[in-house]
């Protein structure tokens, strides 16, 4: 390891420490993990003390934010079931198969007077990196017991499920672009190795090892480490599979996780599924690998997009988190029967993080240098998620939550409560 490379260490693995020592503490506060992570790495990147970018570390940076989507990929994969996106009823089917095409084509039209220079297919590219939504910007927002359980299961599952919608249409997209290696394969070459190919390739690797654990579980042959390293273990082999194929790891890794758990629960009773944590582990390294991706995307994205900022850039990161959010959501819960609170709620908390940053990375790597306006909207755009999202969480989840109590009390019909009895039942 080089003296640049030592001290690039040093410097994420002391940021790094501070977090781990202070979480608990601002767990409740507006300062969350990734605001801290992202101001840290534009402390440590380029616009600060410029210890690494992507110039120099390029390998071990996107190593590192590939592994945390992958892991958070699989990990929400293998926690999905099919009737969560029933819960409700209404609210994740309506908020993914209406909501999220139309958040897609409101972020391209818009992105067309505001982004000059960019074809049609570029600006079609950016508003699908900047349509998937990321929990763990606002967790206490999504995850808050105050919130209905139909509100919070509604947005967890347009999380896990919208990144692998939205990865088959990224691919696509960059296959149109000139210049990129995706381009070189061609459409049909992406259609074939990166969705069918890699797809089954994820499907077979989850399907043997949820399989293989279901059988020696039963047989009393594995404990919890041999469990949890096992999700590790698939997750990796998924990935890596569909990359020896030229495919895309982040689909095989999403479609993995669904097989490992569907392989798993079949035979099992509910006792063992609900008492399974294997996937705990996982969990935890995923989470500190998009800690330190948020690090990254603060020094090798957001700290050079701020000193090459533009009104037209900033505007278009404002519209993206309000108007082509907030427009696609309300249009989508009409006739749902839900408040305005809530429908405004919802709105509102479509944060971006991880899976943006991810692919806005891969852009400016597969691109280059012409990917710079992109990689500065994202940038933007993701760094003011962070921010306003995390920093509203905590009290418009309160007065939401306040809201909601007056709101049951007084309507017992309340299709908010209504819907919540519905999923108990």
């Amino acid at each position: 390891m080089s003296g640049g490379s030592a001290l690039t260490a040093v410097a994420v693995a002391t940021v790094t420490a501070g977090y781990a020592l202070v979480s608990r503490r601002i767990s409740t506060t507006a300062l969350t993990g990734p605001l801290f992570f992202t101001g840290c790495g534009v402390l440590i990147g380029p616009a600060g003390l410029d210890l690494f970018g992507l110039a120099h570390d390029a390998g071990p940076v996107l190593v590192l934010v590939e592994a945390a989507l992958a892991l958070v990929l699989f990990t929400d994969a293998l926690q999905l079931r099919g009737r969560q996106l029933h819960r409700g009823r209404f609210l994740p089917l309506r908020l993914l198969l209406i909501g999220l095409p139309l958040t897609i084509a409101a972020g391209w039209l818009l992105a067309w007077p505001l982004l000059p220079g960019l074809t049609l297919w570029e600006l079609a590219l950016v508003a699908t990196i900047l349509t998937p939504t990321d929990a763990a910007v606002c967790r206490t927002a999504i995850a808050s017991p105050r919130v209905p359980p139909v509100v919070r299961n509604g947005l967890n599952a347009e999380c896990g499920v919208g990144d692998g919608i939205i990865l088959p249409v990224f691919l696509l997209l960059l296959a149109a672009l000139p210049g990129t290696a995706a381009h070189e394969q061609g459409l049909a070459g992406i259609f074939w190795r990166s969705l069918v190919l890699s797809a089954l390739l994820g499907l077979g690797a989850g399907a043997v090892a949820g399989r293989l654990l279901h059988v020696a579980r039963s047989a009393g042959w594995v404990g919890r480490e041999g469990r949890q390293l096992l999700v590790l273990a698939t997750t990796l082999a998924s990935y890596g599979l569909a990359v020896l194929v030229g495919g895309s790891g982040f689909i095989a890794a999403w479609c993995g996780g669904i097989a490992f758990a569907v392989f798993l629960r079949r035979g099992s009773s509910p006792e063992d599924v609900g008492g399974d944590r294997s996937h705990e582990f996982a969990e935890n390294v995923a989470s500190l690998l998009a800690g330190m991706s948020f690090l990254v995307f603060g020094a090798v994205l957001l700290g050079p997009a701020l000193g090459h900022l533009d009104w037209r850039t900033v505007v278009y990161a404002v519209l993206s988190l309000t108007v082509v959010r907030m427009v696609p959501v309300a249009l989508s819960l009409v006739g749902s029967g839900l408040r305005r609170p809530t429908v405004a709620y919802v709105g509102w908390f479509g944060p971006r993080g991880l899976a943006s940053l991810v692919l806005g990375l891969l852009v400016v790597k597969e691109y280059g240098p012409e990917a710079s306006l992109p990689g500065r909207v994202v940038a933007v755009t993701v760094a003011l998620s962070v921010l306003l999202h995390g920093v509203t969480a905590v009290r418009l989840s309160e007065r939401y939550g306040a809201w909601y109590a007056r709101a049951s009390e007084r309507d017992p019909r309340l299709r908010e409560r209504t819907a919540d009895a519905d999923e108990a039942a």
